[in-house]
């Protein structure tokens, strides 16, 4: 294979939500086979991008970037370290993986940071991460809402980030369409309610928006499977659209759709089993579950 023949691909590096599972403090049966079982342990989310360049790209720095970095580098070998990180918001397991970039760590410099304008304020606000910027580990590179970003000009792909209603205390929340040669994938780990989502991006169904973005690949949040899932907080206080409300915005596949792949579990989630009618309900549909190391090429 030459240089510049090779396909860009992404890994998904991560499937569980921000805490990942087993999660910190939960003993109760949805976490306690993971304690005893490196097998069923899920990581946060977070996708590995390789352009046709070799160049690697990561989207989402959690905590278990040791891992994830040697499960990608098992799936995809990579020449050179990593060329740019891409955040879609401020929440907890999404980016506090960044202060592994630092001295205390990889040590990099000058490490192009994409993310929004509000994120790059927010940076100078924590005492960590502008330490960060003082030593030149990070270099922000705020994006503009629609607006295709090319990390690398040799890498052959663009990524659009697209504004998203969700949970904004600290920062606002864009997922990423990743278009490379031949296909697009669609990047979506959090937001509220399809309502307010399909309101902002001015779609009355999920099948249109994704067919008017020429989807090939959605990866889509799958925190909850039902409305009903948490016993201890209240399910309003994390809004998510469960994916039981997903599955029936979408029905049964039809061949002209792009796959969807739900992500983002949190550790409640029945879908973390292929053993019960959760998972069937969701395969027999047409539709996937994501797993650890899963490969796009693109």
């Amino acid at each position: 294979m030459s240089y510049q023949s090779r396909p860009v691909r992404a890994t998904l590096l991560g499937i569980a939500q921000d805490g990942g599972r087993p999660q910190a403090g939960c003993f109760s049966e949805c976490c306690s086979d993971a304690y005893n079982n490196p097998e069923l342990v899920r990581h946060p989310v977070s996708l590995g991008i390789v352009g046709s360049d070799y160049s690697p790209h990561l989207i989402e720095a959690s905590r278990d970037l040791a891992w994830q970095f040697g499960l990608w580098k098992s799936t995809d070998p990579t020449s050179g370290s990593l060329a740019s990180i891409w955040l879609t918001h401020a929440h907890f397991g999404h980016v506090d993986g960044l202060g592994l970039f630092g001295k205390e760590a990889i040590a990099a410099r000058g490490l192009p940071l994409h993310c929004s304008t509000s994120f790059a304020r927010l940076l100078g606000k924590n005492a960590i991460w502008q330490q960060m910027l003082n030593e030149g580990v990070l270099a922000p590179r705020p994006f503009v809402a629609g607006k295709p970003v090319q990390p690398l000009e040799t890498c052959g792909f663009s990524i659009i980030p697209i504004p998203i209603p969700h949970r904004n205390e600290l920062s606002d929340m864009h997922a990423f369409l990743i278009c490379g040669g031949q296909r697009r994938l669609l990047f979506l780990p959090d937001h509220d309610t399809w309502e307010e989502t399909l309101d902002s991006v001015g779609h009355p169904d999920l099948r249109s928006w994704l067919n008017e973005l020429a989807v090939d690949i959605a990866l889509l949040d799958g925190t909850f499977f039902s409305s009903d899932e948490l016993s201890t907080r209240r399910q309003e206080d994390v809004p998510h659209p469960p994916v039981i409300q997903t599955l029936e915005l979408l029905g049964q596949r039809q061949s002209e759709d792009a796959r969807v792949i739900f992500i983002h579990l949190n550790h409640t989630n029945p879908l973390h089993s292929t053993d019960n009618w959760q998972t069937e309900k969701v395969t027999s549909l047409g539709w996937e579950i994501g797993h650890e190391g899963m490969v796009f090429d693109l």
